[in-house]
């Protein structure tokens, strides 16, 4: 901010931030239009259960009224992408060693025991 003193000098402080600033959401949590549209879908699917199941039984079986040809696999298809919007993601994990970067290393022992010396 500028402001003008005795007409001569020039003055510059720095502006004030507002006492809540870079207090935004919590990494990885969802922003507000996202859960709503995740809850509506959610909604959505629970209303129409009967007609979900009856839609995916056409689509894998076929209907012969409809001339839908049997296909299992699309309705698989569409009932994992359906998933998605109902049941969160689970991120993909990988061990890959040591946090100094080394390999895992395991050791396995074993012991031969005779059984007739039990």
């Amino acid at each position: 901010m500028l402001k003008m003193v005795d007409n001569t000098k020039i003055v510059i402080s720095a502006k004030r931030k507002p006492p809540n600033a870079g207090k935004g959401r919590a990494k990885g949590s969802m922003n507000k239009v996202t859960r709503q549209f995740k809850e509506t879908v959610s909604l959505l699917l629970e209303d129409n259960a009967e007609n979900v199941a009856k839609w995916l039984k056409n689509v894998a079986e076929g209907d012969a009224v409809n001339e839908i040809k049997p296909d299992p696999y699309k309705a698989l298809d569409m009932l994992a992408k359906l998933a998605e919007y109902a049941t969160p993601k689970l991120a993909r994990t990988e061990v890959s060693g040591t946090p100094d970067g080394a390999p895992i290393q395991h050791a396995v022992q074993f012991t031969v025991v005779d059984p007739k010396d039990k």
